[in-house]
């Protein structure tokens, strides 16, 4: 039986709950599957802006965007749930939860600050309500179900805001209070995204940690597989906006996925692979909105990959906007040793991780995203070389099957992009991927001419549809 995670998108509102429960039913066999379930799309960044608004003592608009995230719960179970006793129970448990943020909202207004541990507290609260109103309707809908707090199962170390599992707690959880129920053919609905440390307080395990519950979930129940149900056909070969025409991926590798998640597909959280690799627990990426497409299967066992994977095959082009390029130039580079480690402990000390690096003799180039403390990092590189900084970057990865020793693929890659200048280029690092850097003013332009190169003449293959 598989673990089911729906995303945001797919439990929004009441049609799209009412389409989920569909999906579930059609799933269930002599072991029921686990559901795990996203907040309703939108209400998370309600509750992160709620909870700066309190930090900034902006209290009414904290207080209205409350009464936002009631209002639409409200109409969900008013849309959703036909038992009156029913309405009326899960309308106690949304002015509950409301009252329980309200009460936040007045605490952190008062303190005036906004700790990683109570931001975890307000994130917290999109996915009890979403799940406590699935979990009502598929019962009320003769489906044998259970709600369950996740804070109960995945117990984490005291990383607020991006908190890891600790497994072999959270393995005994799910053995004793989560595995009987499903073997005996009651469906689990609980929380993505959440867990509790050992004191009971709940953690988050970063944004798009819902698909990492999945996984986590899915792994230590040895589930056959692990369904990633979100808004999109599958892993597609770019994103449809942007390339409209993009085609979908049947197969891929969980190395493959890792990379496109790294650089801006947004169809995976990274973390994901992880578990699943580690088990060698299949992942489909299917949409809720149309159950009947195949999706994308991502695995590493050779018998399903078998004639799926061909040396220098591009499956997919990802891009990464709003990037910073540093360039830092020292002749002291030149037969030197530990000039990286000194540049590379600046980034580590100002807590930024870089995203692409290129290297000559005498100068290193590369890119961040988070610019929180590129002052500071600007100074401190100052000490070692001459520093310069380019903003308004795109970083561009195309990846596929052994492209690194695959004669040609970089040459097509490179005639492709006529017309655009190429800040960076990183070829090397991985077997799969080929990336670059280029002015955001021109990525539009890159990725279609890509995307046309590679993928203009294939269809129906057995690598994509």
């Amino acid at each position: 039986m598989p673990v089911m995670k729906f995303g945001g998108t797919s439990v929004a509102d009441a049609a799209a709950m009412e389409n989920v429960i569909n999906i579930i039913r059609g799933e269930i066999k002599e072991t029921a599957p686990l559901v795990v379930s996203s907040a309703c799309s939108g209400i998370t960044n309600k509750l992160v802006a709620l909870a700066h608004d309190a930090a900034e003592e902006t209290c009414p608009e904290a207080f209205s965007l409350s009464n936002e995230i009631k209002t639409h719960h409200q109409t969900v179970i008013d849309d959703l749930i036909q038992t009156e006793s029913l309405r009326k129970s899960l309308h106690e448990l949304v002015n509950k939860y409301t009252d329980e943020i309200n009460t936040l909202i007045k605490g952190v207004d008062i303190v005036g600050e906004l700790t990683p541990r109570t931001l975890d507290a307000f994130y917290s609260y999109g996915e009890l309500f979403s799940t406590n109103i699935l979990a009502a309707a598929m019962q009320e809908r003769g489906i044998k179900t259970e709600w369950l707090d996740a804070r109960q199962v995945l117990i984490t170390d005291d990383n607020f805001g991006q908190a890891q599992p600790l497994w072999d707690i959270t393995q005994e959880n799910l053995n004793t209070v989560v595995l009987p129920k499903l073997e005996a053919g009651i469906v689990v609905v609980t929380q993505g995204f959440i867990g509790s440390n050992r004191a009971g307080k709940t953690t988050t395990l970063g944004r798009g940690g819902s698909d990492y519950s999945a996984a986590i979930f899915g792994a230590l129940l040895n589930r056959a597989s692990i369904q990633i149900w979100t808004d999109v056909d599958g892993v597609l070969t770019c994103d449809p906006r942007m390339v409209p025409e993009a085609k979908r991926l049947k197969v891929m590798t969980f190395s493959e996925a890792a990379e496109l998640s790294y650089f801006g597909a947004k169809v995976l959280h990274p973390s994901t692979i992880h578990p699943a690799v580690k088990n060698n627990v299949p992942v489909y990426v299917k949409n809720s909105k149309r159950p009947e497409s195949e999706g994308t299967l991502i695995t590493n066992d050779p018998e399903l990959l078998k004639g799926m994977t061909v040396s220098g095959m591009v499956k997919s082009i990802a891009y990464k906007k709003a990037q910073s390029i540093i360039n830092v130039r020292s002749t002291n580079m030149l037969g030197t040793y530990g000039f990286l480690a000194d540049v590379f402990r600046v980034f580590a000390d100002n807590e930024t991780s870089v995203d692409m690096i290129s290297t000559s003799e005498v100068s290193v180039s590369l890119t961040i995203s988070n610019t929180k403390n590129l002052n500071q990092i600007i100074e401190d590189l100052k000490h070692y070389a001459e520093v310069d900084v380019e903003h308004n970057a795109a970083i561009v990865c195309v990846v596929g099957d052994k492209l690194r020793s695959s004669a040609g693929v970089a040459g097509r890659i490179f005639n492709a992009m006529h017309g655009v200048n190429i800040r960076m280029i990183s070829q090397g690092a991985s077997e799969i991927n080929v990336g670059f850097v280029i002015s955001e003013k021109d990525l539009e332009k890159a990725v279609k001419a890509l995307h046309n190169e590679f993928f203009s003449e294939v269809s129906g293959s057995d690598v994509f549809a």
